[in-house]
């Protein structure tokens, strides 16, 4: 087992200054530099110390301070201070606290911190600012608490990013009462082992340390209306916004968006709770431009919002004005733009210059006319796939003699044509051809079929009736009735037989 820093020997008795200053663990320093360590009082003075457990007078005093920081300069060393540093700290009238504690409170401490797996450089950075984490009371119940909870799982499980976060912390009093307030989660209902998760994705100190506990039990109150424990496992953050300022008006206009319809409301955070991150005046702002420039009532903005409550993120200016220019540009009425937007959401979301303007590119050199409503829905119909998959799938269409005019006119009958996968849309052609001995141009008044799944439906289908119907058969009507449909007439078949 590797050794601790700052392990205590085997021998108990109180040991001298000389033995650190001689210890080849700690690096060798300056001692004319120990003199600058000055006394904040010199008249006598009775005082209790706990280093070495001796009641001292004043004499006594100036030498046991003098030993303690002779024995913290070489513990600062190796905690990566620098002498100068370590002056700094130690010659400062301000950290009396850390001249009147014992030294291996402060070594104890140190250990303490070292195990939290905050790394030397931002350690001692964190100490240079604050010596105050060496001996401040409520540090220590929290280190306890992070670095030795077992119950809870929180053993050398948080994050030292986080743990470091709460350190640096002007007012360590916010600190106080964190095991109290960690456990009032898990009483809301946050399973155990969800409970790491959170605490390492929330603020620490904007969502427990400087909220009150009856605020934090108001916060989790009314999140529970909207998703509660889920919604907080599932975006963490929520629980940094505050109460009065920040959920309620957001929630409040989400709910009247929604004409306080709480289902709703709970399904649009649900799918995008980054939502409760946008400020009211930024939801106005997408409300009001959807209804102003787009020609939407707020009713049906909001059946926008519920299937893609993302479209939040988008900025007005950069994407979602020009985006609605196309839709009118190809002649769509505020009718047709909601009905567009509610099949094909994505539209408002993706790139110009990565995405659409490639698809653009592609569905003209098939034959669809610039600023048609075709067009128009033709982009709606390939939002969801890659651009690449909408070359690959023309691609296939075109090897196996098909000619761009009918690959416009199958994807005018059956739009979704363009976004099946490429690989298993060439498996169906090759059965369609090969297997079932069917012409491809039969695919021009059923493109449909390239829609069905191969081995659960057109394989099935076919083996099942090809012997009574013979290979002249109805691609349509072979694969659209319904499974019910063909069960039966299975059925009538075997009487027959």
């Amino acid at each position: 087992m590797a050794a601790i820093p700052f392990a205590p020997t085997t021998n108990s008795r109180f040991l001298t200054p000389s033995f650190y200053l001689n210890c080849p663990a700690f690096p060798s320093f300056c001692l004319s530099k120990l003199s600058c360590f000055p006394l904040r009082r010199k008249s006598p003075l009775l005082l209790s110390c706990c280093c070495g457990s001796l009641t001292i007078n004043g004499n006594q005093l100036t030498s046991a301070i003098t030993d303690l920081s002779m024995l913290l300069f070489p513990l600062f060393q190796e905690l990566g201070l620098n002498e100068k540093e370590t002056e700094s700290i130690l010659n400062n009238n301000n950290n009396a606290d850390l001249r009147i504690t014992s030294f291996e409170s402060i070594r104890s401490r140190a250990q303490l911190l070292q195990s939290t797996g905050i790394n030397a450089l931002s350690l001692s950075r964190l100490i240079l600012k604050n010596p105050y984490i060496l001996t401040s009371e409520e540090i220590g119940a929290l280190l306890c608490f992070i670095t030795n909870d077992k119950d809870l799982g929180l053993k050398g499980q948080m994050k030292p990013s986080q743990v470091e976060r709460l350190l640096k912390a002007t007012n360590f009093g916010f600190v106080a009462g964190f095991e109290e307030k960690v456990q009032l989660l898990l009483q809301f209902g946050i399973p155990r082992e969800k409970l790491v998760h959170v605490l390492n994705h929330v603020n620490l100190t904007k969502a427990l340390c400087v909220k009150p506990l009856d605020e934090i039990e108001k916060t989790l109150a009314f999140l529970q209306r909207f998703g509660g424990v889920d919604l907080i496992v599932c975006r963490p953050t929520v629980l940094n916004y505050d109460l009065q300022t920040q959920l309620l008006p957001r929630m409040g206009f989400l709910l009247e968006l929604s004409s306080g319809d709480e289902d709703a409301t709970r399904t649009v955070v649900r799918k995008f709770p980054s939502i409760l991150s946008y400020t009211v005046d930024h939801l106005k702002n997408h409300v009001e431009f959807f209804e102003s420039y787009a020609g939407l009532s707020r009713e049906e903005f909001f059946r926008i919002v519920l299937v893609f409550p993302g479209l939040f993120s988008s900025s007005v200016e950069r994407k979602l004005q020009s985006r609605i220019d196309f839709l009118k540009q190809c002649g769509l009425s505020p009718k047709d733009i909601l009905r567009f937007l509610i099949k094909a959401p994505l539209f408002l979301s993706l790139s110009f210059e990565g995405n659409l303007a490639n698809k653009l590119v592609v569905l003209v050199k098939i034959g669809y006319e610039n600023r048609s409503r075709g067009l128009a829905y033709a982009m709606g119909a390939v939002t969801r796939c890659s651009c690449r998959n909408v070359q690959e799938v023309i691609g296939v269409l075109l090897n196996y003699g098909l000619t761009c005019e009918d690959i416009m006119e199958m994807s005018v009958k059956h739009p979704q044509v363009l976004q099946y996968n490429h690989v298993s849309l060439e498996e169906k052609m090759r059965y369609l051809v090969e297997e079932m001995g069917r012409e491809v141009r039969e695919l021009l008044s059923f493109p449909a079929f390239l829609g069905y799944k191969l081995d659960g439906r057109i394989k099935h289908r076919y083996e099942e009736r090809k012997e009574v119907l013979g290979e002249g058969m109805s691609i349509n009507k072979l694969l659209s009735m319904s499974a019910v449909e063909f069960s039966s007439k299975g059925k009538m078949r075997v009487r027959v037989d």
